[in-house]
């Protein structure tokens, strides 16, 4: 744990808000490519895949913030950022696979879960780590002192 400024994750949060917002303009242009008017969410199967890709971006962005700063304020900036980079590379490769075909994402998909779980394993250490240095060791502490 550290008490610097944890610049490397509030730069890796913030590519990949622009990444996000990328992925939702890619969607816009879809949409006009195919004149599929909002807030229409049916077309031609391409506009179909490009916006299903967008959504389940969304839908994991919550769960990547959440243990991208757990990893990185918990465990160690350096790894996370490591992480936060593998999970947007792994992102776009499944946004770009899926609009292409929806077996083409499976390689994006199956890196972005090893991210993720890389990610979620360094948070659960930091964690742990944490409540055995703030609890146990003033447990024992305390029990050795008396």
């Amino acid at each position: 744990m550290t008490t610097e400024i944890p610049v490397l994750l509030a730069a890796v949060s913030l590519f990949s808000a622009l990444q996000m917002g990328y992925l939702a303009r890619r969607v816009g242009l879809a949409r006009m490519t195919h004149k599929v008017i909002p807030p229409t969410v049916t077309g031609p199967p391409e506009f179909e895949r490009t916006f299903r890709a967008h959504q389940n971006n969304v839908e994991l962005y919550p769960v990547f913030l959440v243990v991208l700063w757990t990893s990185g304020l918990l465990f160690s900036e350096v790894l996370a950022v490591l992480g936060g980079v593998v999970y947007m590379v792994a992102r776009h490769m499944y946004f770009n696979g899926y609009v292409m075909s929806t077996k083409k994402r499976l390689p994006g998909f199956y890196l972005t879960l090893g991210a993720l779980f890389c990610l979620s394993v360094l948070s659960t250490i930091g964690i742990l780590h944490g409540i055995l240095l703030e609890y146990f060791y003033k447990i024992v502490s305390m029990m050795v002192t008396h």
